[in-house]
């Protein structure tokens, strides 16, 4: 079964995060714990986390379709000492969260290099991130986004996610969300039939399918391989909805969260809508 929903918001608290994802049709769901853009939040109060919970259960959602996102100050891979502190301090502080909230997994961006650090040595420091987090928490996996390739973020590559996997030491709570709008214009073609078919390939020989825990859902403004971060809705933008059609009617796809970020929330029940309408065995 597919598993289709949207990032939604959290005003008036977390346990709200549920309501507004039934309230859109979705059948999973992200969102910040804290706030996305300060090292530190506001902790979670019990009460409000059993009231997520139990929101969670009433609407039918277990953690496993669920996908909360950490905050974007975050870089693991940072050059700078002081920076690197802060963000794992605060990397810490959203996987325990989640724990708090009973939920199993942890969405990021790896980390940037910022012309400081060489890629290799900046992803071995990713690595070192997670692990020093993975050794401090239990029950949550590390689930690293691929990247568009922006000025100097690392993820873009495969071989990125695959360097970082293979040094992070607890293989079993690590994983991957694939951002459809990021790995377009990271420079794989998944618009067409051969090129979907080869990128999906490469992730297996390279990555591994075990490691893919959830998707991002997004069409893409610009061109392929342009490296740049621009979200569109879907089908209107340079994928196109053709490839929307092949990949919500892909088994390699079901039962993972599949997620909208789509730039206009107003129309996300209307491309939830859209893409489960399209799915021929469901």
């Amino acid at each position: 079964m597919k598993y289709i929903g949207a990032h939604v918001g959290v005003s008036g608290g977390v346990a709200n995060a549920p309501l507004n994802a039934k309230a859109i049709g979705a059948r999973a769901f992200a969102l910040f714990t804290g706030s996305s853009a300060r090292w530190v939040s506001k902790p979670i109060s019990e009460a409000e986390a059993e009231l997520f919970k139990e929101n969670c259960r009433s609407n039918g959602y277990t953690a496993e379709v669920i996908l909360p996102h950490d905050n974007f100050l975050i870089n693991l891979g940072s050059p700078d000492p002081s920076k690197l502190t802060s963000s794992r301090k605060s990397f810490l502080d959203e996987m325990r969260r989640c724990e708090q909230l009973g939920l199993t997994m942890l969405n990021f961006h790896p980390g940037s290099h910022l012309n400081q650090l060489e890629e290799e040595a900046c992803l071995d420091r990713i690595a070192e991130s997670i692990n020093i987090t993975l050794e401090k928490t239990s029950g949550v996996s590390a689930v690293l986004e691929s990247t568009a390739g922006q000025g100097t973020n690392l993820g873009h590559r495969f071989e990125h996610l695959a360097r970082i996997i293979d040094k992070v030491e607890d293989k079993d709570r690590i994983g991957v969300c694939v951002d459809t709008c990021h790995t377009y214009s990271a420079g794989y073609d998944l618009r067409s039939e051969e090129g979907y078919r080869k990128t999906w390939e490469e992730f297996d020989n390279i990555i591994g399918r075990r490691f893919l825990r959830a998707l991002h859902l997004n069409d893409d403004k610009r061109e392929l391989g342009s490296r740049i971060d621009r979200h569109e809705e879907i089908g209107k933008g340079t994928l196109g909805k053709d490839f929307f059609i092949r990949l919500v009617n892909d088994p390699r796809f079901d039962d993972m969260p599949i997620i909208l970020e789509t730039p206009n929330m107003d129309i996300w029940k209307e491309e939830i809508e859209w893409l489960y309408s399209q799915i021929k065995n469901e």
